[in-house]
């Protein structure tokens, strides 16, 4: 299979201090916060090794990992998913030592189980969906643990997390093989998760015949053949069940080279993203379902974009990328990593001295980010809930830096601005770029130029990429240019480089390196997004990152959203040695704050507001909220 862009290895890429390396500290710690024996509970349980009467002061995990809810387990698979991704990333040996003692105690409930069966609930489950019976999802649930393993093993390089998960596939073999092509295609319609995704990440490693079955059986024709033929099978059809399908497929393009499972994830994304729009924030769905192609007017609920499925539409972006080099790609992976990732998991908030704030001030996820005007995030707990989203939450936040840096056949591509360490090499030479974001703030503990000359917080964005050689080398290095820039300049070693910079693009500068300095200016400004069949009704955003509203009901402005900035001006503008990007409405009846999406945390919201042209009324500024 031909990709244009590799990935590099999870140890090859660095963060640097800044927003998404505190919410990675703050995935570990939850992580680690979580007892072994009760991340295991479920398992044992099916296995016969454990059993329980509710006590008091049981700490066992509850919500969708309760003793008697159907979807009991799946958590654990995510958790080891998680932990391998941070230790592959950061050599951490006590998330390893963890993770490796659960995938020891898996094996151990597998061989009560009689040698194959590891899961966390009963195999009559599956016999059940086979009958017709309601179940919830056992598929799904079982999918998270296989996923765990297969992870435990390709990542962290668990021998026995592999031997686990080919003993196991040994039954589904056997089991799947005694239904027809149609009574298997009724199973398939109960939500199977990402069973396909398995079969091909095993078929990679084992080339078994057994495994290449699987990934036959595992073709949802109900689902695949329509979108082949380019029919709408995905409005109001639950996303995430068809989401990580999806991502099955595209694995078994990857390991098979069947030219079908590729065309299956092209026509996917193209149903789903590119002839359906998104809301502002790249995410999409209102009550789990995907909306009708460009009608969101009527979808802005309490239940908008599920945060699994802001998680594994990234996923399929990253996948597409690779495949096409598109930077289109790319510009979707950053607009849901702002405004979808960083605005459901691991909020903390910052409040002055002396505060005495009536919510808490930190936030674990948020399975939906309501889009219903004066809305609020409803944030779930560390050990009552465990909805999918808690799975979600600690893969997603496991590393963070992944899909900033890509391998190509002539250089080393920059996809993402976000501070961190790259290293690199390309015929036989080792390259290390460290990429920091100047904010241009300047300390407020000196005397300097800088604080003179920048007064107010700059609108654009500037990296500064050092590249630091071992020997001189002649590569490609290829910076995307967002696609919400205004203007943009790139400067190596100081002298700026005539280049026609346009949005949605990437610009290679080839040269030989050595120890350079590459300095790139992104200007952005505000903007209005409207929804596509009600323009009058838009969000605000500075450049990638959705601006929220601070207020409890569904408000009108009035302007002209050809000129946001007429509409909202800077507010609280600096902190210290930090810029603040906050406004204020001016010139309405009753002006309010707007900060960005990912800020929030227990306020009541609006992402959406009716702007009308009402240039005769008088508006002064009365009572900022």
């Amino acid at each position: 299979m031909n990709t244009i862009y590799r990935d590099l290895p999870y140890n090859a890429v660095e963060l640097l201090p800044g927003i998404l390396k505190k919410k990675v500290e703050s995935n570990r710690r939850y992580l680690l916060s979580l007892n072994t024996e009760n991340l295991l509970r479920n398992h044992y349980f099916e296995a016969g090794l454990w059993s329980t009467v509710k006590k008091p002061d049981n700490d066992i995990h509850w919500g969708w990992e309760s003793p008697t809810c159907q979807l009991r387990g799946h958590f654990l698979g995510h958790w080891l998913s998680a932990a391998a991704r941070l230790y592959a990333a950061t050599g951490d040996t006590e998330i390893k030592g963890k993770a490796d003692r659960i995938v020891s105690e898996l094996g151990k409930c597998q061989k009560e189980n009689g040698g194959e069966w590891a899961g966390s609930i009963p195999e009559k489950y599956l016999d059940w969906i086979a009958a017709g019976k309601n179940v919830w999802a056992p598929q799904y649930t079982l999918h998270k643990t296989f996923m765990g393993l297969l992870d435990m093993y390709r990542i962290a390089g668990n021998e026995q997390a592999l031997d686990i998960a080919v003993s196991w596939a040994r039954w589904f073999h056997r089991w799947s093989g005694q239904f027809t092509r149609e009574q298997f295609d009724d199973i398939l319609d109960f939500e199977t998760g990402g069973m396909l995704e398995i079969w091909a990440d095993l078929y990679e490693i084992t080339r078994s015949g057994e495994h290449y079955d699987l990934i036959q059986r595992y073709y949802r024709r109900r689902l695949f053949d329509p979108l082949l033929e380019g029919v709408d099978v995905l409005t109001n059809m639950h996303a995430n069940t068809t989401i990580p399908e999806v991502l099955g497929a595209a694995r078994a393009w990857e390991v098979t080279g069947e030219k079908r499972w590729r065309d299956i994830v092209e026509s996917y994304w193209r149903m789903a993203v590119t002839e359906r729009g998104t809301y502002c924030t790249g995410g999409q769905t209102c009550g789990e379902v995907w909306t009708p192609p460009y009608a969101m007017s009527a979808r802005l609920g309490d239940k908008n974009q599920e945060h699994c499925t802001v998680y594994n539409m990234m996923r399929l972006a990253e996948f597409l990328f690779r495949w096409t080099g598109d930077p289109a790609y790319a510009d979707y992976w950053e607009r849901n990593l702002y405004n979808g990732i960083m605005a459901q998991g691991y909020w903390e908030g910052s409040f002055p001295n002396g505060y005495k704030h009536e919510f808490p001030t930190k936030g674990l996820i948020s399975y939906f980010l309501p889009l219903r005007p004066g809305s609020r995030k409803g944030w779930g707990s560390a050990t009552e809930d465990f909805w999918c989203c808690h799975g979600t939450l600690v893969q997603a936040n496991a590393t963070h830096n992944r899909g900033i840096y890509y391998d190509g056949s002539s250089g080393i591509a920059v996809c993402q601005y976000i501070p961190s360490r790259v290293s690199w090499s390309t015929d036989g030479t080792n390259v290390v770029i460290t990429q920091e974001i100047n904010t241009r703030a300047g300390s407020c503990a000196a005397v300097n130029p800088l604080s003179r000359e920048i007064k107010h917080r700059p609108m654009s964005l500037m990296a500064d990429l050092s590249i630091d050689c071992d020997k001189p080398a002649e590569f490609d290095l290829k910076l995307r240019i967002p696609w919400w820039i205004k203007g943009a300049s790139v400067y190596v070693n100081g002298e700026k480089q005539a280049a026609d910079l346009q949005p949605s693009a990437f610009l290679s500068l080839h040269r030989t390196w050595n120890k350079d300095k590459v300095t790139v200016e992104f200007e952005k400004t505000l903007t209005a997004c409207p929804l596509p069949d009600d323009p009058e009704v838009v969000a605000f955003m500075e450049g990638p990152v959705v601006l929220a509203g601070l207020c409890d009901e569904d408000r009108v402005l009035y302007g002209d959203t050809n000129h946001p900035e007429t509409l909202l001006t800077p507010d609280n503008e600096r902190e210290w040695s930090n810029w603040i990007t906050s406004y204020r409405t001016r010139g309405q009846d009753r002006n309010i704050r707007f900060v960005p999406l990912y800020d929030i945390g227990y306020e009541k919201f609006s992402v959406y507001f009716r702007v009308l042209d009402n240039p005769g009324k008088n508006h002064d500024n009365k009572g900022v909220r």
